[in-house]
C-alpha cells in the first residue's frame, strides 16, 4: 500500500508540475512550419525580429528556390505539410489556389499594400510583400581581361563576343529564371521572344537551377556575367567581389514576393501572427533595406545601386498570363534549351 501511495504522490506532483509549466506561459512553444523561396541570407534577420515579437512561435523554416518550393507544394496537395508560404513568388502561389491549395486571409495592415502587391480578391489569396527584378551581375576584372563590353541590355547579351561567358536561371527551379523568360515573351511577344532565347541559348555556358547561382559564378570569375536579380548583385559586391549590377535597358522582369496561408483541416493561430506580422512596418522596413519596391512605402531611402525610380525600371507583367502559361512556357523552354541546364541534386 505504501509503494501504490508513494506512486500515486509521485504522479500528482509530475501532473502538478505540468500545469504550472502550462499556467505560467512556459508551455512548450507552439510550432508552425513556412515554406519560403527568400535567400538565405535575408531569413535569419527576419525571423530575429519575429522571435521578439512572439517568442512563444516556434518557426521551422523550409527554404529553396522557387520552382522546387512550388513543386514540393504541388505535390503535397492532398496532404499538406506547411501552414504557410512566406516570400514566393505570386506567380506560384496562384497556381497553389488554381489547385484550391490556399486559404483565402486578410492579415491586419492590409489596407496599406498597393493594389498590385496583393490578390484582388476579399479576403485575399495571398499578399505581397516586396518585388525582386532581373538584374546582370557582371564581373568587371574578367570583361577588362577578356576585352568584353559591360552590357546594357538584352540585346547586347546576343553579342558573339559574349558565347560561353554567360549563366542564367532554369526557369523550371528558379523564379527568378522565370521571372526573366516571362519577361522577355511578354515585352517581346511570343514569336520574337522565343527567337531572342534562341539566339541567347547561343552564349549560355549553363543553365542553373538557383537564382542567385548565375550572380554567384560571375562573382568567382567562373563566367563574365550572370542573368540574375539585384539583390543578389549588390550582396554579391558587399563581400568584395568585383560585380557591377546592370539594369537592362529594356526595363526589369519582376514578380511579387507573396505569402499566403495554406488550406488545412486544422489551421494554426500562430500561421495567421505570422503573416500579420510578415506585412507588419518593423520587417517591412528590413525588406526595403535591400529591396527597393515594397508593398507599402516606408520611409526607407532607396539602396546604393538601384535607379533611382525603381518602379519606373519594372516592365509591365500579367501576372495572370504568367500563371496560365507558366507549364506551357516551361515545357517549351526545357525542349529547347535543357540541355545546358545543370544536373539536378
Amino acid at each position: 500500500m505504501r509503494k501504490i501511495s508513494l506512486m500515486l504522490n509521485i504522479l500528482a506532483g509530475c501532473l502538478l508540475g505540468v500545469m504550472l509549466l502550462v499556467s505560467s506561459g512556459a508551455a512548450v512553444a507552439e510550432e508552425l512550419l513556412v515554406y519560403t523561396a527568400l535567400e538565405d541570407d535575408e531569413i535569419p534577420g527576419y525571423l530575429e525580429i519575429f522571435k521578439k515579437a512572439h517568442p512563444d512561435i516556434d518557426v521551422k523554416i523550409v527554404r529553396d528556390s522557387t520552382g522546387i518550393v512550388t513543386a514540393k507544394l504541388l505535390a503535397e496537395k492532398d496532404n499538406p505539410q506547411a501552414d504557410v508560404v512566406w516570400g514566393t513568388a505570386a506567380t506560384s502561389l496562384m497556381l497553389c489556389d488554381q489547385a484550391g491549395m490556399v486559404e483565402p486571409y486578410a492579415p491586419k495592415g492590409l489596407s496599406k499594400v498597393r493594389p498590385k502587391m496583393r490578390d484582388a480578391n476579399n479576403p485575399p489569396h495571398w499578399v505581397g510583400i516586396k518585388a525582386w527584378m532581373t538584374g546582370f551581375c557582371v564581373n568587371t576584372i574578367e570583361c577588362a581581361n577578356m576585352k568584353l563590353p559591360i552590357p546594357k541590355s538584352f540585346d547586347d547579351l546576343l553579342n558573339p563576343v559574349y558565347r560561353g561567358q554567360l549563366a542564367m536561371p532554369n526557369p523550371a527551379s528558379s523564379g527568378t529564371g522565370f521571372l526573366t523568360v516571362s519577361a522577355i515573351l511578354q515585352t517581346m511577344g511570343e514569336e520574337k521572344g522565343w527567337a531572342y532565347l534562341d539566339k541567347l541559348h547561343d552564349n549560355i555556358a549553363r543553365y542553373t537551377h538557383s537564382g542567385s547561382q548565375p550572380c554567384k559564378l560571375a562573382g568567382a570569375g567562373e563566367v563574365a556575367i550572370g542573368i540574375s536579380f539585384a539583390y543578389r548583385g549588390f550582396m554579391q559586391k558587399q563581400k568584395g567581389e568585383p560585380v557591377l549590377t546592370v539594369f537592362p535597358a529594356e526595363g526589369s522582369g519582376w514578380d511579387v514576393e507573396a505569402n499566403c496561408l495554406i488550406k488545412k483541416a486544422t489551421i494554426k493561430p500562430a500561421a495567421k501572427t505570422f503573416l500579420d506580422w510578415a506585412i507588419g512596418a518593423d520587417v517591412m522596413k528590413a525588406y526595403a533595406q535591400v529591396y527597393p519596391v515594397t508593398a507599402y512605402a516606408t520611409g526607407v531611402p532607396i539602396p546604393e545601386g538601384f535607379p533611382a525610380d525603381p518602379e519606373g525600371q519594372l516592365i509591365e507583367n500579367d501576372f495572370d498570363w504568367a500563371a496560365k502559361n507558366r507549364a506551357r512556357i516551361l515545357a517549351e523552354w526545357s525542349k529547347r534549351y535543357d540541355g545546358k541546364s545543370d544536373p539536378k541534386k
